[in-house]
């Protein structure tokens, strides 16, 4: 009996009797319908103009339904009194394609017309059958004349079935119920699940949401992993010669010092870009180009620049993206370079496009590189990706390291001014 009176049955039968409670508004206007080209038709009297305001029923909720916000109405009642299936989901939010419309009209009209079906005989049939239950035990009600039983007022067999088919009765209405509320679940994810324009806007939300931690974690690592290498170098230089130069100690803690006072304000910018959040997720982060020179004053490696062209030209977001190009490869040029060689940077600003070049020499026995670098420079090409630029690093043959990279710009320089 639990799949007739369970907690499910329950509350599946109460979810077909709100729907049929939605119905009486579109059903009274149906009997104004009906009455129109009927006059004098009572509608709630014989069945086949009962079944004609139902039709005329129907079709009005399915126009109403074609709004977007009745989608998640029907799948907030759906989920919390019909007990669809957990694993097909249905769809979160409005109904905005034309599809996901016409599932939810074809959804509302299922569910007012089991509804209004499996309410019609609830308020009908429970009470007739509780008085067919009763006519062994009251004989006025046998006797009413509000009541048809003539048949079986001088047949005491038939007085004796009575409360077996009163109960036969409820049974197959609870039957009728459950199989109307089964049917509805089973539809739910159909109608109500999400289409596959819904699909596609979820998959494009988490590609933003990723897109948005990727970004995070590009300048986490080139901002502190960046502070952090030059610190360990730093460290590292300061313990060597704490008691044969006490002077160069002094200095090698003073730029721990700024290093480390630097990249806070730089993680304060990073973490504003967290709380930023979706709002401005292509909004530039940190530093750009007109703050390279600090950049390579207390990068910790000796650099030639060179400059073609005018960096602070160069738009924000691109010049936010080729500041931390240029850190990363100075950070590798730290950790991998040959000691006290210099590195070489070349930028040139043309009119169309801006170049990055960053060569530094490889110790004498430098270990085989790792296939498509580290997480450093898989950001670079990542950035650079994200701007519709190239980026490529690698040894040479003539013992550099080169780290390259091509940025479009949006127009020409004047135009940019």
């Amino acid at each position: 009996m639990t799949p007739l009176i369970g907690r499910r049955a329950r509350l599946r039968w109460l979810h077909l009797i709100i729907g049929g409670a939605l119905l009486m508004p579109y059903f009274l206007v149906g009997t104004v319908v009906v009455s129109l080209y009927a006059p004098g038709t009572d509608v709630f009297g014989p069945l086949p103009a009962t079944f004609s305001a139902f039709g005329y029923a129907l079709p009005m909720a399915a126009l109403t339904a074609l709004l977007p916000t009745a989608r998640p109405l029907s799948v907030a009642a759906a989920r919390a009194l019909c007990d669809p299936a957990p694993d097909r989901p249905l769809a979160d939010g409005p109904g905005r394609s034309r599809q996901a419309r016409v599932r939810t009209a074809a959804w509302f009209t299922l569910h007012v017309g089991l509804g209004g079906v499996i309410s019609g005989m609830t308020l009908a049939l429970v009470p007739f059958a509780l008085c067919v239950m009763a006519l062994p035990l009251f004989p006025a009600l046998r006797a009413s004349d509000d009541w048809n039983f003539d048949a079986v007022r001088d047949q005491p067999w038939l007085l004796a079935l009575a409360p077996p088919a009163g109960a036969a009765m409820l049974v197959a209405l609870a039957c009728c119920a459950a199989a109307a509320g089964a049917l509805l679940a089973g539809r739910a994810p159909v109608l109500l699940g999400p289409t596959p324009d819904d699909r596609l806007a979820a998959a494009e939300r988490r590609a933003a949401e990723l897109a948005v931690r990727n970004r995070l974690a590009r300048e986490l690592h080139d901002s502190v992993g960046h502070a952090l290498s030059a610190v360990t170098l730093q460290a590292g230089a300061a313990r060597r010669v704490l008691d044969s130069d006490p002077g160069f100690a002094r200095q090698a803690l003073t730029a721990i010092e700024e290093t480390t006072r630097r990249t806070v304000g730089e993680l304060d910018a990073v973490l504003g870009l967290l709380r930023q959040g979706a709002d401005d997720p292509d909004g530039p982060a940190g530093p750009g180009l007109d703050a390279l020179g600090g950049l390579l004053a207390r990068c910790g490696v000796p650099v030639r620049y060179e400059a073609d062209g005018d960096p602070g030209t160069v738009p924000g977001p691109v010049s936010a993206e080729a500041y931390r190009i240029v850190q990363e490869g100075l950070s590798n040029a730290l950790r991998h370079g040959a000691a006290d060689a210099p590195a070489r940077l070349r930028i040139g600003v043309g009119p169309r496009e801006l170049t990055i070049v960053l060569d530094s020499a490889l110790p004498p026995h430098a270990p085989p590189a790792r296939p498509g670098g580290g997480r450093g420079l898989t950001g670079v090409t990542e950035r650079a990706l994200l701007l519709g630029g190239t980026a490529g690093a690698g040894p040479r043959d003539d013992g550099v390291w080169r780290l390259s990279a091509r940025l479009p710009l949006p127009g020409p320089a004047k135009e940019r001014r």
